[in-house]
């Protein structure tokens, strides 16, 4: 599955989870602007397997360092599509989220911050801004500066609700896993043991496009990565995400409001003098 898909369908699946809303599951409830920012993390989270190739979207994403990370990930995991790509992978990817959640600093003015939340944040929405598109054309800079107000926010309001970060980094990176196994080349769910098929499963038709003779798994009804299919169903996962995040952005915005804006909004729909 392409970059771009990946993280549309890390958001949609952070909206289902955590919405309440009547289109949503409301499984792991979290507060509006929580909904709107766990989606754009968990987008961002969704692209963490592609970590192990160094020509994948994640590594391209944040010169100069991306680059040389990805290559270090892939010597570690043993390649493009193995260890990242594993519920091994996505445990991990969960732990290292939950350790960085914990690491904040007291600053006498601000209170507690949740530093190691919002660096983190300010990676994977920066991931997803440019999986997404949204810094085509800005240079190098553009997915760092489209994270930053989101990173600073999560900064000063996470540490009272710091639990959310391994839950969407461990949705998104489990539905990345999901994605690829609908695409022709599978993946390795229990490496690192990876359990080969036996002969005639492998010469069978159709089941060894499930079960590949190199051990991998899937579902291949989207075929190759970056197909007609793929767009097609992208195309309905990407709108459920935006309405998602627009309205708990739109109710979490008016939540927050001072009571005097709403009151001053009122008088005027009303006409009434201030």
């Amino acid at each position: 599955m392409m970059g771009g898909h990946h993280a549309a369908t890390g958001a949609a699946a952070w909206v289902a989870v955590s919405a309440t809303a009547p289109y949503a599951l409301g499984l792991y409830p979290a507060s509006p602007l929580g909904v709107a920012a766990g989606a754009l993390v968990c987008a961002g989270a969704a692209l963490l397997p592609d970590a192990d190739h160094h020509s994948a979207t994640i590594a391209h994403a944040l010169p100069p360092f991306s680059g040389p990370i990805c290559r270090g990930i892939g010597k570690i995991s043993g390649g493009h599509r193995h260890g990242t790509h594993s519920i091994l992978g996505v445990l991990a990817f969960t732990v290292i989220a939950w350790a960085v959640g914990l690491l904040t600093v007291t600053v006498p003015e601000l209170g507690e911050l949740a530093v190691g939340s919002g660096l983190f944040s300010l990676i994977l929405v920066a991931f997803a801004a440019k999986a997404l598109k949204f810094a085509r054309g800005g240079g190098t800079l553009a997915p760092w500066l489209l994270s930053l107000p989101l990173a600073v926010g999560i900064t000063v309001f996470a540490p009272t609700e710091w639990y959310w970060l391994p839950a969407a980094v461990g949705i998104g990176a489990f539905v990345h896993l999901l994605g690829d196994a609908l695409t022709t080349g599978g993946v390795p769910f229990l490496w690192p043991w990876v359990p080969k098929p036996p002969r005639w499963w492998a010469s069978t038709p159709v089941l060894n496009r499930c079960w590949q003779p190199n051990g991998y798994l899937g579902a291949p009804i989207l075929g190759n990565a970056g197909s007609v299919r793929e767009w097609i169903l992208l195309v309905p996962i990407s709108l459920y995400a935006i309405v998602g995040i627009v309205e708990a952005t739109a109710t979490g915005v008016v939540g927050v409001a001072p009571g005097w804006v709403m009151e001053a909004a009122q008088r005027l729909i009303e006409g009434r003098p201030s």
